[in-house]
């Protein structure tokens, strides 16, 4: 065992462990934070295996961007922050979320397993030249017209914060 895959091991369980907690939490806030964390070290998971391009794009756009815009979005709409009687589930339906989503991953393996088996794959060994040509060449236009609908979205909700309910602006 290298260091690199003790790295990687450590970063991937933070990774994992983040990860449900972002889902199992209550607070909106706190499970924004947990995805923060859990985005970053999938990051430094990218890194240590040599593609530093991705972590970097796995850095500014989903910690820089989508956390960034989720948070807004809790500030913006007035979310509670805190507990909620009303987001509150019962036992009984989270039990129920947990079979269905135990069975849907039982099935998506089992369906890999079928498709692929004990085949082995093999990667063609892409660069970060040839990546960032696709990315900044043929996708460059998609990502833009992304670019500018987020854009609209957030224009459109600092618009409707700026308005009463009564019609009138503050």
């Amino acid at each position: 065992m290298t260091v690199h895959d003790a790295l990687f091991g450590c970063l991937g369980l933070i990774s994992a462990v983040s990860a449900v907690c972002a889902v199992t939490t209550r607070q909106l806030v706190h499970a924004a934070l947990w995805l923060t964390l859990c985005m970053t070290t999938l990051s430094g998971c990218y890194l240590v295996l040599g593609a530093e391009l991705v972590a970097l794009v796995q850095l500014l756009v989903y910690v820089g961007a989508v956390v960034v815009l989720v948070l807004f979005a809790v500030m913006l709409t007035r979310a509670p922050i805190g507990k909620s009687a009303d987001h509150d589930v019962p036992m009984a339906g989270r039990m129920v979320a947990l079979v269905i989503s135990a069975a849907t991953g039982g099935l998506l393996f089992a369906a890999f397993a079928a498709a692929f088996g004990s085949q082995q794959v093999g990667l063609d060994g892409g660069t970060n030249a040839n990546l960032a040509a696709n990315l900044f060449g043929r996708f460059a236009w998609p990502f833009e017209v992304l670019s500018l609908v987020l854009l609209a979205a957030l224009v459109g909700a600092l618009a409707m914060i700026g308005t009463r309910k009564d019609g009138g602006s503050k």
